[in-house]
């Protein structure tokens, strides 16, 4: 599969673009793992213009990363042509436009999903950021914005004739936001359209080996986007590509391998930002991860982890979990 100038292995596996989750150091870890390509958060092209310093941060990866693609998103076409030249210049594989996100703040301003209540334009803001960039651009977007509008068969048609390279679909609407079951058929069908040519990449409710292996059988799409369920377990592209490639689980590791997984990722939050801030913003993988799922009167532990002030103290707690569960029991 090729986006572009992009070649990719058969079946290739995407980390999803995810606000305060998809950090350099994120990437980095799911790229190890097998991740295929991955994003950057999605970045808005207002404060990006505005030379935001934390906006801009955004934008910076490193080599090791490759293919990466950045992702922006917002609702005035001359701000997004802009934003896309200045990531231009840190040059990404690619530039991601995005028009799926749900949140309020984003989609109830025309940004995002919102988009999908003016799709001309939607469309404008396309065709004006792929014939200002020299790199591929690609979109990501849902369905539609309620259960009542969902055009994405025709959409992708228009978008398509846009000058993308690409097409992620989340199969939800605007108006599901994270909740219900995603619905693929429609992915399947924008896929399976005679008249779409460039690739389609699903996304949605992918969280097990056996999932990622029945959205590419069932839909034929050309790649699998892994969003939440990398959450607290970056491992997983490592599970989902030897379950592609053999049609068996991979074996599991100890305990301990993925506790320091996680402590590893810990200690890069950290030193990037610093001790307090890196642990917030860990935080959210430390409450997601199933590492701990099934363990014994875990909650008051698992508090005690997400209300942890310094590294060292949260590392002994994580240390504690491995002692209690591994060490063999009094005679």
């Amino acid at each position: 599969m090729k986006i572009a100038h992009i070649e990719f292995p058969e079946r290739p596996v995407f980390l999803a673009p995810m606000e305060d989750v998809t950090d350099i150091g994120f990437r980095l870890l799911c790229r190890q793992f097998g991740a295929d390509m991955v994003y950057t958060e999605f970045i808005s092209s207002d404060a990006l213009i505005r030379d935001i310093k934390k906006t801009k941060r955004k934008i910076f990866f490193s080599e090791e990363e490759r293919p990466i693609g950045t992702q922006i998103y917002g609702s005035d076409p001359d701000a997004m042509v802009e934003a896309a030249r200045i990531c231009e210049e840190a040059d990404p594989d690619l530039i991601d436009i995005n028009f799926g996100c749900p949140v309020r703040k984003i989609a109830g301003k025309g940004a995002g999903s919102g988009m999908m209540r003016t799709p001309d334009v939607m469309l404008d803001i396309t065709r004006k950021v792929v014939k200002a960039v020299k790199k591929p651009v690609t979109v990501k977007t849902r369905l539609g914005w309620d259960d009542n509008s969902k055009i994405i068969v025709e959409l992708a048609e228009q978008l398509q004739d846009c000058g993308i390279a690409a097409l992620t679909l989340h199969g939800r609407t605007r108006a599901q936001m994270y909740k219900g079951e995603a619905d693929w058929s429609l992915i399947g069908a924008v896929k399976n359209n005679p008249r779409m040519h460039i690739p389609i990449i699903g996304n949605g409710d992918v969280t097990t080996p056996e999932m990622t292996k029945q959205r590419f059988e069932e839909t034929g799409v050309d790649a699998v986007m892994i969003g939440r369920g990398s959450i607290g377990q970056p491992w997983i592209f490592r599970e989902v590509k030897h379950f592609l490639e053999t049609g068996k689980h991979a074996p599991k590791e100890s305990f301990g391998w993925y506790l320091d997984v996680l402590k590893k990722q810990v200690q890069e939050s950290v030193n990037r930002l610093d001790e307090v801030r890196g642990i917030l913003h860990m935080r959210r993988h430390i409450a997601a991860t199933p590492l701990f799922k099934g363990i014994p009167d875990f909650k008051p532990t698992r508090i005690a982890m997400l209300k942890a002030a310094s590294i060292e103290e949260l590392f002994a707690i994580m240390d504690s979990v491995e002692n209690a569960v591994f060490s063999p029991a009094e005679p």
